[in-house]
């Protein structure tokens, strides 16, 4: 697998789980960022792929395929991804239970559960955005942004308002 190298000097965007519904509020709180990474389950529909369309107008978007994303655009997209940003190494995909711990990776990002997580584990972030488009079960719609820079990588979760 090839890795990408990226310099960034604005927040990393983090997504996932949008099935089908991209929010103009997620749009507008992905603004200003100098890349967007989706972490799966885009959307299982022909007209799903329009979302990173729109992502793709605010910053370059790199995307790993979820379980839902079934429709013939999607399967170009890989099942895991690495990312080099700014000398961060970022391991991308969908659900974790598909992540190898062998892998190595300073940041674990995933999907899969629309549960936000935020978490240092034995020297490696592991970040979740959370599920920003159909609200499941009680839930908060959420996304995330990372700052990686040459002291720290840093990740926050952003609740939409909504």
């Amino acid at each position: 697998m090839n890795t990408e190298r990226l310099e960034c000097d604005a927040p990393v965007g983090v997504i996932a789980d949008t099935h089908g519904t991209l929010r103009d509020e997620a749009l507008t709180m992905l603004e200003g960022c100098g890349v967007i990474l989706h972490l799966g389950d885009v959307g299982s529909r022909d007209q799903d792929a329009a979302i990173l369309e729109r992502l793709a107008e605010l910053a370059p978007v790199h995307t790993v395929r979820g379980n839902v994303d079934t429709a013939p655009w999607a399967e170009r997209l890989p099942w895991l991804l690495d990312l080099v940003v700014n000398g961060w190494r970022l391991h991308l995909v969908h659900d974790i239970a598909d992540f190898a711990p062998d892998t190595p990776c300073d940041a674990v990002l995933h999907g899969h559960s629309h549960k936000a997580r935020n978490e240092w584990r034995d020297g490696r972030l592991l970040f979740n955005p959370g599920g920003a488009g159909r609200r499941r079960f009680s839930l908060p719609l959420t996304l995330g942004k990372l700052w990686a820079d040459e002291t720290a990588l840093r990740g926050a979760i952003l609740h939409l308002p909504l």
